[in-house]
């Protein structure tokens, strides 16, 4: 993912809510959401040059994203996949503390990343540009290609925007859906400086990006209920129109 708005907590009737925009290039080939058929219990998409994941969770409910931190002057090409730290924690039953502290150890040899892994009721926050790890338990947050609550445009954009909708009652996977497809651009003053020129950025500040060879591949809208209730929906874009093909799953953690 290269955008995540989380709530967690929060909410009086979901304590897990995630919307979220998946910026990649449009020639890696990638599968939709679905379960997975050689791991039957973790739901998600797949990128099939890596077999790694940048969202996926358990039907027992452990769930892990990723960003990529954006740092072209560092990217190496033999580095291994980021999105196997997502499928390597959903495929096997290590904690997320276990987890996180034997990826803290080698993150280095990783290209850029932040990495969100725990479970529906508590996250781990890790970054191979930070120090350490953050728990997650309560609140509402928003990541892109720098650390977490970073105020780049488009985070203080979806902040603004998401907060109203949060404080309604009832949600439907069309409003997030609807609200994570901006493609408004940030002013050139508000900018960040990463080190790909001025143009690049101004086209990558938008909270859905379109340019023609990469950007806002599909979205993703997670919301889980008080009685662990998971509706789990994955829009894929047509890269040329925009038109998009929906997939909606529903279980229950656990069962």
């Amino acid at each position: 993912m290269c955008l995540i708005f989380l709530s967690l907590n929060s909410h009086p009737n979901y304590k897990f809510i995630l919307a979220a925009n998946r910026d990649e290039f449009y020639n890696r080939r990638t599968a939709a959401a679905d379960y997975w058929s050689d791991f039957p219990h973790i739901l998600g998409g797949r990128d099939l040059e890596a077999n790694g994941t940048w969202l996926g969770m358990t039907k027992n409910g452990k769930i892990s994203l990723l960003t990529n931190y954006r740092d072209p002057k560092h990217i190496d090409l033999q580095a291994p996949s980021r999105g196997r730290l997502v499928s390597d924690f959903l495929e096997t039953d290590i904690s997320a503390d276990d987890y996180l502290r034997g990826i803290e150890k080698e993150r280095k040899k990783y290209n850029g990343f932040n990495l969100l892994a725990g479970t529906v009721n508590e996250l781990l926050y890790l970054s191979n540009h930070a120090e350490g790890t953050r728990k997650l338990q309560t609140g509402f947050f928003g990541l892109s290609n720098h650390l977490l609550d970073t105020a780049w445009p488009k985070v203080v954009r979806g902040k603004e925007r998401l907060e109203p909708i949060l404080g309604e009652t009832n949600l439907e996977p069309d409003q997030l859906f609807e609200f994570l497809y901006d493609d408004q651009q940030a002013k050139d003053n508000q900018l960040p400086d990463t080190g790909i020129g001025i143009e690049r950025e101004r086209a990558l500040s938008s909270m859905f990006i379109k340019t023609p060879i990469y950007g806002t591949r599909c979205s993703t809208v997670v919301l889980v209920d008080r009685l662990n209730h998971v509706l789990f929906a994955e829009r894929v874009y047509d890269l040329k129109t925009f038109e998009f093909a929906l997939k909606t799953f529903e279980f229950s953690i656990g069962e």
